[in-house]
This record gives C-alpha cells, structure tokens and sequence, in this order.
C-alpha cells in the first residue's frame, strides 16, 4: 500500500470520526430542545397580568417565518446537489440564497420580538412569556450560527476548493441546518399552533 494510500484512508477515517462526533452533537441539542420545549408547555398558561399567546400570536406572520426557513433548507439541498456535481461556483450560489432566507428569518424574529415586547410581554412578564423567548430565542440563536457556518464554508469552497475535507464540513453544516428546520416545526406545532386555539 503506498503512502498515499494510506494518507487517504487516515484522512476518511479522521472524517467519519468527525461526522459521528457531530451526530452525538445533534443529539445533545435535541435533548436540550426537548427540555426548552417541555418548560413551555408547562408554563404556556401562566400569563399573569400580561398578554396570553392569543393576544400576541400571528399565524399569517409566523407561516413567512415558517416559509422562509423551509425554503432554505431547500435551497441548501441544492447546494448538496451542486456539490455532488462538482459545479464549485452554483454551490456558492445555492448557499448565499440559503444565508439570506436564513437572515430573513432571523430579521422577522427580531420583529416578532421587538412587538411582543413593545405588547408588554418582555421574557420578564409571565412564565409563558420567559419560556416563549428561551425556546425561540435558543433556535434563533442556532440560526445565527448556522448562518456565520454557511458564511465560512463559503469562503472556504471559494478558497480551497471542493476538497474532501471541504465537502465533510458542508455536509455537516447541511445536518445542523436541516435539525433546525425540524426544530422549527416542532415549535410551529407545539407553541404557535395551540397557542392560538
């Protein structure tokens, strides 16, 4: 076996050893999900003087989030597909379009924030309301993330290329970027929707 060889089968190794890593990671962030959530649905009725989810909540508003979102988990599987192709430049492409729908969402969270506070219910109104702001505000914060990743794995393709190591660290990013979609329904259906029922 030559060098190279071996040089090839250490790095393949090195990579799957990352990718395992991070799906024990993933896990370890649904776990934390599942608390957050289970505190909201604890708390979800303890309003005390402020405003209950019904008076705060607007689906209409909360479906753009919603499509924003999805819709970047889409146009990151395009990257995916690009990649697989070898086409360096539509990938960067299908990723700049994932950051700004990202971004956009980000964008409307912080409005959503911004009124429900300006409603008078800041995180340190209710229970319901600290819980509202943990949980949504612990996905916004993985977005934000997710979003300075797409930033770097950007500069890295247009710099190094679509390198083995390139391509191990997209996918990865493609993982987390895909959890927080399904984090999001979770949250479409365990607080917004009930919310205004």
């Amino acid at each position: 076996m030559s060098d190279a060889t071996i040089l090839e089968e250490e790095e393949k190794h090195a990579l799957e050893s990352r990718e395992f890593g991070f799906w024990v990671y993933l896990m370890t962030d649904a776990i934390i999900f599942a608390l957050l959530f289970a505190t909201y649905v604890v708390l979800s009725k303890n309003f005390a003087s402020g405003p209950s989810s019904r008076d705060l909540f607007d689906l209409r508003f909360t479906a753009g989030e919603t499509a924003l979102l999805l819709t970047s988990s889409l146009t990151f599987g395009f990257a995916s597909i690009a990649q697989r192709a070898g086409h360096k430049m539509r990938e960067v492409q299908w990723l700049i379009v994932t950051l700004l729908l990202g971004l956009g969402f980000l964008a409307m969270e912080l409005i959503e924030f911004r009124g429900m506070i300006e409603k008078g219910a800041g995180p340190e109104v209710s229970g319901f309301a600290s819980a509202f702001f943990t949980l949504i505000g612990t996905h916004g914060l993985h977005v934000a993330f997710g979003c300075l990743g797409i930033v770097v794995m950007i500069g890295q393709i247009l710099v190094k290329g679509l390198t083995q190591p390139v391509r191990s660290r997209v996918f990865r990013l493609g993982l987390f970027w895909h959890f927080l979609d399904i984090v999001w329904i979770g949250i479409f259906s365990v607080v917004y929707l009930p919310g205004v029922m």
